[in-house]
């Protein structure tokens, strides 16, 4: 069982600029280049890493797609409190 996930995360506004980053991944742009220029977290300046954290660190919605995800993932954009998240799964332990 997952007890932990390593993922760096891209926060945006809106649905729209979710799934526009999520084009830009898919053709090939780096995942923490597009966290620095496009995050509104604060963890946006370090490509967005989160580091490892267990459950009941973040909120439900964030929590539940991080440790679905398999190792190497890109899931989103996932609604929370905070807006929209694009999520990369770079570890489970």
């Amino acid at each position: 069982m997952t007890k932990e996930v390593h993922c760096a995360h891209i926060l945006v506004k809106n649905e729209k600029l979710a799934r526009e980053i999520l084009n830009k991944l898919k053709a090939g742009e780096g995942f923490a280049e597009l966290a620095k220029r496009k995050s509104n977290c604060p963890s946006g300046k370090s490509g967005g890493d989160l580091g490892w954290f267990g459950k009941g660190r973040m909120v439900p919605e964030f929590e539940k797609a991080a440790f679905e995800g398999e190792k190497g993932a890109v899931i989103g954009p996932v609604k929370t409190q905070f807006g929209y998240h694009i999520i990369k799964v770079l570890g489970k332990r």
